[in-house]
């Protein structure tokens, strides 16, 4: 029997951070979880330095980033720290943010976010992913992946509008 699932009709994809060198650190683009019940941060890194890589999600009121501010509740993450070996993605301790070894490797961190964790109370319902200063010879590029929008369409609403 046929799953009845289809990322585009039941989710949604949004890029954060496009490629790019990471020697000073970026913030992606803020999108709102309003329309959602999970959302996944997947960020894809290729590492041509020796430099570890700080990873963390940000929360705000708005697709804008105003009142930017660290999600305060431990989230699940895994990651891959070297792509070429294989496609497993191993679980590391639930934390607000991730440090990536310093081998030259391709890897792949992956963020689970919960709408109902951000700040709520204070109408945070935005995230985006902020990577710390590295080096020119590392690209970070993350995506956004949601789930379970909350009415089911043929055009799911965007992320990027608040």
């Amino acid at each position: 029997m046929a799953f009845n699932f289809s990322l585009p009709q039941n989710g949604h994809i949004a890029e954060l951070l496009d490629p790019a060198t990471d020697a000073a650190g970026r913030t992606g683009s803020y999108v709102t979880l309003k329309n959602c019940h999970k959302a996944w941060i997947v960020v894809h890194i290729q590492q041509g330095n020796a430099a570890t890589i700080a990873l963390s999600v940000n929360q705000a009121s708005d697709v804008s980033g105003t009142g930017a501010k660290a999600i305060t509740v431990a989230t699940p993450i895994w990651s891959n720290l070297d792509t070429a070996t294989n496609d497993t993605l191993t679980a590391r301790t639930a934390a607000v943010s991730y440090t990536t070894d310093a081998g030259v490797k391709n890897k792949i961190v992956v963020f689970e976010i919960s709408p109902a964790d951000l700040d709520v109370a204070n109408g945070f319902d935005c995230i985006t992913v902020v990577t710390g200063a590295s080096n020119a010879a590392n690209v970070t590029q993350a995506m956004l992946y949601t789930y379970a929008t909350r009415y089911q369409q043929a055009t799911p609403p965007s992320n990027t509008v608040n």
